[in-house]
């Protein structure tokens, strides 16, 4: 078996469609497609077969799609002593994180893999919590957030490393009278109006929490992704918010709150394929990382 003709299978079974599998690896279709009759001629196999207006895995197809990653982690794993033997982990490691959680943990990750033979690719991303575990696709870690555990929503068969606990803080202007207060809790809320996330973003939950305990429905007046977009119209007067406490650093005339009485506190990881996690420089990283969050939390 080619290793490359499993790795192909693999990708048309996370992506779907002959045009996603060759946008990802940067070929044409027809390549993808003679590439895939190459691998049915050498297997003797049909791998795929026609299905509404594109193609799927056949039967065959699938059970060498999933042999894929059996296959790539006892490679990585080989290559890992290989790089072991060599006196240091090298190569390159692509990161995608959600913007927050990469400002508190990359800018240390950046400066500990100074003069390494290990080279970062960086990309950031905001999504809804389900939608971090697909992104392992197309990077080696991803950094990833949950409310409801140490495993976000559909990441169960990735590798899932914790970092850091982060607490969520509830952000108001200096002046609103609740910032009086060294802690708040849900029943302080009531009433108030908040600047929120889309829904199905993590912190949405904190605030569902919230009216669950109470009773009484939250207003949300506006639903952004950006923080320090929402800091800013925090300050303005436009609403509360909840801000995570170790990527705030509060501009004048905003305070952050402790709250009590509702779960508030998020769980950064990362999210690895089996394969990709087995390679000694994704480990390193991950390692790195974990220190990382630690140093937060202390």
């Amino acid at each position: 078996m080619d290793v490359r003709h499993l790795e192909l299978l693999r990708e048309l079974r996370d992506r779907g469609t002959l045009a996603a599998v060759a946008a990802a690896t940067h070929r044409t279709p027809s390549a993808v497609s003679q590439q895939l009759r190459t691998a049915e001629r050498d297997l003797g196999t049909a791998l795929v077969e026609p299905f509404s207006r594109g193609v799927r895995l056949t039967v065959a197809g699938r059970i060498l799609a999933d042999g894929a990653e059996v296959v790539g982690t006892a490679v990585a794993e080989v290559q890992a002593l290989l790089d072991a033997s060599l006196g240091e982990p090298r190569g390159t490691v692509s990161i995608g994180t959600l913007p927050s959680a990469g400002e508190a943990l990359l800018p240390s990750l950046v400066e500990r893999l100074e003069g390494s033979a290990i080279e970062l690719q960086l990309d950031d991303f905001d999504l809804a919590e389900a939608d971090y575990a697909a992104r392992s696709i197309d990077v080696d870690i991803v950094i990833a957030h949950s409310l409801a555990g140490d495993v976000p929503r559909g990441a169960d068969e990735l590798l899932s490393t914790r970092l850091v606990g982060e607490p969520i803080d509830i952000a108001l202007p200096s002046a609103h009278p609740l910032a009086a207060r060294e802690r708040l809790h849900a029943e302080d809320l009531v009433g108030s109006v908040w600047i929120g996330v889309p829904e199905g973003y993590p912190f949405d939950t904190i605030l569902a929490a919230v009216e669950n305990r109470t009773g009484e429905r939250l207003e949300r007046r506006i639903r952004l992704r950006d923080n320090h977009l929402v800091e800013a119209l925090v300050g303005s007067g436009a609403g509360l918010a909840l801000l995570p406490r170790y990527t705030t650093r509060p501009r004048p005339g905003v305070v952050l709150r402790p709250l009590d009485g509702v779960r508030a506190v998020r769980t950064i990881v990362a999210l690895t394929r089996p394969d990709r996690g087995a390679r000694l420089a994704v480990r390193t990283v991950i390692d790195h990382l974990v220190e990382v969050g630690q140093g937060l939390e202390s």
